[in-house]
């Protein structure tokens, strides 16, 4: 059993066939921890509305939180773009499970995180993360070939690895996106006198650090089996979890060079309604 001070988990998309709800249930069970956030898109809402997968697995996922939340553990649930549904419930409680649109995390170490699925910067961008990294197509293929390639491997006994995350890795675009996500999420960050960004929604977990703000992003349980977790110094580490749990990341010391100083790529000009829900992010607390 792991113990954690809090964490973070984001796109999960149960309801859907790639998600990978035995690695998720088994992180479940084997952590334990004061505070666990659910940051969007738990439930695939608009993946349902095609077809629905929800197998026994999926089930004993959403058994599960509910149990966390009745046993003591702090469950806050921040919905997504493909949860969206669930937004019109923020403000409250839910078999314990609390509902927010957003949310502020202090941690161990006095730190304060805006937190939030992420899909607000969708505008910033200007076009949805799957279509941009590689087309809602092929993506949907992607994802296909990474459950016989992984179905494939574990026949041979070998853990889980994605193949969706390596090819999407090596997309020029994909890189260019990302990075000017983590900018945007920076952006809000410093412009509301946080200490960073929470959130997930793009499925690249990892963090970046500038002169003023830490981003951090827990990645999702589709192609990576990410989390971030939070230990109870404050300290933040993001954990890949299959048949080999590892810790992939730990929060870097210092800022990273290339968005830090006057060489720091700007993010392109903020639409007028983007700008006003960054005061609204920034003014919350």
């Amino acid at each position: 059993m792991r113990n954690y001070r809090s964490v973070f988990i984001s796109d999960v998309h149960l309801g859907t066939a790639d998600c990978q709800a035995d690695y998720l249930l088994d992180f479940l069970h084997k952590v334990q921890c004061d505070t666990l956030y659910l940051v969007g898109d738990i439930v695939d809402l608009i993946a349902m509305q095609r077809r629905a997968h929800f197998p026994e697995t999926h089930r004993k996922v959403v058994h599960r939180l509910m149990d966390l939340a009745a046993s003591g553990t702090r469950v806050v649930y921040i919905p997504g773009n493909h949860d969206e549904f669930f937004r019109r419930f923020c403000g409250q409680t839910l078999s314990g499970i609390e509902l927010r649109e957003k949310a502020v995390h202090t941690t161990a170490d006095g730190r304060q995180f805006l937190v939030c699925h992420g899909d607000q910067f969708d505008q910033v961008v200007r076009c949805s993360p799957l279509m941009l990294l590689v087309g809602d197509r092929a993506h949907g293929v992607l994802l296909r070939v990474n459950r016989w390639f992984n179905a494939l491997r574990r026949l041979q006994g070998k853990p889980y690895w994605s193949l969706a995350a390596w090819v999407k890795g090596r997309i020029g675009r994909a890189r260019t996106f990302i990075r000017r996500f983590e900018l945007a999420a920076l952006t809000v960050a410093e412009r509301g006198h946080y200490d960073g960004f929470i959130c997930g929604h793009i499925h690249s977990a990892g963090f970046l650090r500038s002169d003023e703000a830490l981003y951090c992003n827990d990645g999702d349980w589709v192609e990576h089996c990410t989390a971030l977790t939070e230990r109870e110094d404050g300290r933040l580490e993001l954990l890949h979890w299959s048949e080999c749990p590892t810790v992939l990341a730990v929060e870097p010391a210092g800022p990273h060079p290339d968005v830090c100083g006057e060489d720091r790529p700007a993010v392109d000009v903020l639409p007028a309604r983007f700008v006003e829900q960054v005061h609204r992010l920034s003014e919350f607390g």
